[in-house]
């Protein structure tokens, strides 16, 4: 196959793999937390919202503490919330109680952990098909390259930027949006 062709092919892969999702806005998404109650993401309207794929057993594990450090400086303008994955290395093999468990006692983490979910692939939860593909958050298309990466969200619902692995959460890059 010629190089041209293959790009086609796959540019047109991919456009057929993004569909707009039949939504209002990112605060229609249904996700659980850790526990398997519903999380009403509507109810942090009027703030920021910093969407992290986590995983315990990763190199950039410490960074649960400088969420949690984000949160506790930041709570009356920005909800953190994690979301364990196991798709990177098999970083997050635990259960539920398992990853809540380890949260709090190793991190004292008390923002939001969700159930585990899909961050790419065939079973991508919906809020990372809406935070990765420009056709739903109007911003930008972005792939999920590795656990700690992180989204933010402004408080009309808006996608702000991503931010890879490699950016703490203290960074300036995240704390000038809410200052």
């Amino acid at each position: 196959m010629n190089p041209l062709k293959t790009f086609l092919t796959t540019l047109n892969s991919k456009r057929s793999m993004t569909k707009k999702m039949n939504l209002d806005t990112i605060y229609d998404i249904k996700i659980n937390a850790i526990n398997g109650k519903p999380i009403e993401l509507s109810k942090f309207k009027e703030k920021h919202i910093l969407f992290v794929n986590v995983a315990s057993k990763c190199g950039f594990t410490s960074q649960y503490k400088d969420l949690q450090e984000l949160h506790d400086i930041y709570q009356d303008k920005l909800q953190v919330i994690g979301l364990p994955c196991n798709q990177f290395g098999s970083q997050e093999p635990g259960n539920p109680e398992t990853i809540a468990s380890f949260c709090e006692v190793n991190y004292g983490v008390s923002f939001l952990i969700t159930e585990k979910i899909d961050v790419k692939g065939k079973n991508q939860h919906p809020i990372y098909t809406w935070l990765t593909q420009e056709i739903n958050n109007e911003k930008k298309d972005s792939s999920v390259k590795w656990n700690f990466q992180k989204y933010l969200i402004n408080p009309t619902g808006k996608l702000v930027d991503y931010y890879l692995s490699t950016t703490n959460p203290l960074s300036s890059k995240i704390i000038k949006h809410l200052k």
